[in-house]
């Protein structure tokens, strides 16, 4: 009979065996790992777009800006694809900053792009007597770009504007083109983005005014030849009224006047709609004629209160002529300018008593640093005609300096100067450079 005999493991042996049972586990969990990662990294048109969401505008949601590009969840997507729509976000002058940021799960691709609203401009409409500014605005926002009343100076948004504008038009049998570019404000210290149409060629044919001064005032008739019989512009009419009307109604004590938004009107249905007269409604609220209240001082320590005082040339109660108003404050500054203060500012709020038709003003005054003369440099000149321009110079080193004294110099002192002398140069180029901290300043003259 035979017999088996068992081996039984040796120690050392077993201990091999359960370390390379360990390191083949290890390396089967890496394995799945990196098959995992690289499953889940966005390959060209393999992954799925689950979710996308802009965030940081504080104008547009999420839903319009992704409405607004075309873009939709299911749709097959790329890191590529991913970095396009960042491109379309700064493409369209809208925002500022654009980044993004993305995550990976079992169904696609998660997105989020991060945003700061650009600097946008009002939107103006110049020459489109068909419609009125809210059926333009409409038309706009229906149009599915995005719109919210401003638009940026530059940038793929503006140029999809005209396209939108321009379609509209068409829609209704007027078949033109419309451009846009960056305007002043008349009135204020700003810009809007105004919207023309390239092809119109309408004629204004008369002016309506609302208010009677308009109507009656020889300087605003005698100027209307400005804009009656030349090419309709809504920003040249109130271009005209901020330089013609509005200070004959300020010269008047009409202080809070406000003109409506012209508007032109067809006196006859057009028979081309590109072309024609056109005749516009130019709204005027007057207010109140205000009488004079005084001014309340403050922040003035070099000047006193009544030499300031002594630049006012409105009679406590007589009508506060505007254009008078500001005079004064003109006054104010050269009188500041004249001590040495170059770089004074004012700031004046009116206080309006309608129930007495009164104004007063509070001004307060940041006088700066008192300037002396340093350096005069000069260039471009002769021997002789250096000596003739440092002995007129009317301010002396380390003088106070006197602006107005500067300016009459350069305005009539100069030319003066070289009296008798053979003249070479065509311009003067003139340059006060100012050392605040030192509260010095040189006078920079080059003669060309």
């Amino acid at each position: 009979m035979m017999s088996r005999k068992v081996l039984q493991p040796q120690p050392e042996r077993a201990q091999w065996q359960r370390r390379i049972c360990g390191a083949l586990l290890i390396a089967s969990f890496f394995a799945v790992a990196i098959f995992s990662a690289r499953a889940a990294t966005p390959q060209a048109g393999n992954s799925r777009l689950e979710a996308i969401e802009v965030t940081g505008s504080t104008r547009f949601t999420s839903k319009e800006i992704i409405g607004a590009l075309g873009l939709r969840t299911g749709t097959a997507i790329s890191r590529e694809g991913l970095q396009q729509i960042a491109d379309q976000l700064s493409a369209l002058g809208t925002f500022a900053t654009v980044n993004y940021h993305f995550n990976t799960v079992a169904t696609g691709v998660r997105v989020t792009y991060e945003v700061t609203d650009a600097i946008m401009l009002p939107v103006a409409f110049d020459n489109f007597p068909w419609f009125t500014d809210q059926e333009l605005a409409n038309a706009l926002k229906s149009s599915g770009i995005l719109f919210n009343g401003s638009a940026p100076a530059t940038g793929a948004l503006a140029d999809a504007m005209d396209a939108a504008l321009s379609k509209f038009l068409d829609r209704h049998g007027i078949h033109a083109q419309v451009t846009h570019r960056t305007i002043p404000l008349a009135d204020q210290d700003a810009q809007v983005e105004q919207f023309h149409v390239e092809d119109a060629a309408f004629l204004v044919q008369s002016v309506e005014f609302s208010d009677p001064l308009a109507k009656t005032d020889p300087h605003i008739q005698d100027r209307l030849g400005d804009i009656v019989g030349q090419p309709y512009s809504r920003s040249k009419i109130e271009l005209f009224e901020f330089e013609q009307l509005r200070p004959i109604y300020l010269a008047h004590a009409y202080l809070g006047v406000k003109f409506d938004a012209p508007v032109a009107k067809f006196p006859t249905p057009p028979s081309n709609l590109l072309s024609g007269s056109v005749v516009v409604m130019a709204g005027i609220e007057p207010g109140p004629a205000y009488q004079w209240g005084g001014i309340e001082w403050s922040g003035n320590a070099a000047i006193s209160n009544s030499d300031l005082d002594g630049v006012v040339q409105v009679q406590p109660g007589s009508l506060a002529d505007g254009n008078q108003v500001e005079g004064i404050w003109k006054r104010v500054i050269e009188k500041y300018e004249e001590a040495g203060f170059l770089s004074v500012d004012i700031s004046q709020t009116p206080h309006f008593d309608d129930k007495n038709s009164k104004v007063s003003y509070a001004v307060k005054i940041t006088e700066g640093p008192q300037y002396h003369m340093r350096n005069l440099v000069l260039t471009g000149l002769s021997v002789e005609g250096e000596r003739r321009v440092r002995t007129a110079f009317p301010i002396p080193e380390n003088a106070l300096f006197d602006k107005t004294a500067y300016q009459i110099f350069i305005d009539k002192g100069m030319k003066a100067a070289f009296n008798g002398l053979p003249v070479h140069y065509s311009k003067i180029g003139n340059f006060l450079q100012l050392d605040i901290p030192n509260a010095k300043v040189d006078v920079l003259l080059d003669f060309q």
